[in-house]
């Protein structure tokens, strides 16, 4: 089933023309990576790559990617969360990106299981391996993750931090709220409210980010887009009346970027506006340092 937003509900049938544009212009050709001119490649001199592997939820071995500074000293950590293509060169670049701010940047792989959409440009390919992570699975993953940070002689253990896009901007919510090691979370445009039945992510059950305002337990600062098509302006309001009705106790902020599409930091896709995106990644350093994973 093709769908009509980066994490939104069927649409009606549309043409084949209107399809292909919108698949294009949504970011779903995945692989467009160098053609893409504006897509940033982050020098790796002075850091360290690897590929652990992780326990994650049932045991299962997970593989991961962590970018690191060089050296012995012990550095604030931040766990990263990818979008829906799982852990591309995007992702990657993004772990290298804050290694050079003096992170600790782990991304796990939490499609591993069912299979790996990074090279795939066929949504409907990648959507059943995107659901077949259930959120209970992903919040193992993500404690494991967490933990596996902790237990480094490299990582502040008392300065672990997440952030995320997409797909991965709601997991941060809930990881805020359900891990007392989340000092401190930075949401890039991820769904806050349920979608639709039969929508991308409608797991029966399954709690969202607006279910669990009254429990966060670390800062989470959203940054959403103005213009995105498959997060309404609509479900942000709502997200932060549930905050204002909870007391908001953990200091959360949600900041709506004006002008800008769903994806407006991903350089590799046409969405991507250069200065939102700069002030989106100065907001983000800005709100880590301000809660203490410096």
């Amino acid at each position: 089933m093709l769908l009509s937003t980066p994490e939104g509900d069927p649409p009606p049938a549309p043409s084949r023309r209107a399809i292909a544009a919108s698949l294009f212009t949504l970011g779903y050709a995945a692989a467009i990576g160098p053609a893409n001119a504006q897509a940033i490649t982050t020098p790796t001199d002075g850091l360290i790559i690897e590929e652990p592997r992780l326990r994650g939820a049932g045991g299962y071995a997970l593989p991961a990617y962590l970018a690191r500074p060089e050296g012995r000293a012990r550095h604030g950590a931040v766990l990263v969360v990818n979008e829906i293509f799982g852990i591309h060169a995007y992702i990657k670049d993004v772990c290298h990106r804050l290694a050079r701010e003096g992170y600790v940047a782990l991304a796990p792989d939490y499609f591993d299981r069912a299979g790996d959409p990074a090279p795939l440009t066929d949504i409907a390919a990648i959507r059943p391996i995107v659901a077949a992570a259930t959120h209970e699975q992903v919040m193992g993953d993500t404690g494991g993750a967490l933990a596996w940070l902790r237990r480094q002689r490299f990582v502040a253990r008392a300065r672990v931090g997440v952030t995320g896009f997409c797909w991965g901007g709601s997991v941060v919510w809930m990881a805020a709220a359900r891990f007392r090691s989340v000092k401190a979370g930075v949401a890039w445009y991820g769904r806050l409210s349920p979608p639709v039945a039969g929508g991308f992510g409608a797991e029966p059950g399954r709690p969202w980010p607006v279910d669990r305002a009254a429990a966060l337990r670390a800062p989470v600062l959203g940054l959403y887009a103005e213009r995105d098509r498959g997060i309404s302006l609509e479900s942000v309001a709502a997200m932060r009346a549930a905050l204002v009705a909870s007391g908001d106790r953990s200091g959360a902020e949600i900041v709506v970027i004006p002008g800008v599409e769903h994806g407006f930091h991903a350089d590799y896709r046409p969405s991507y506006n250069e200065a939102a995106a700069r002030d989106g990644w100065a907001r983000m350093l800005a709100w880590f340092r301000a809660h203490g994973l410096v």
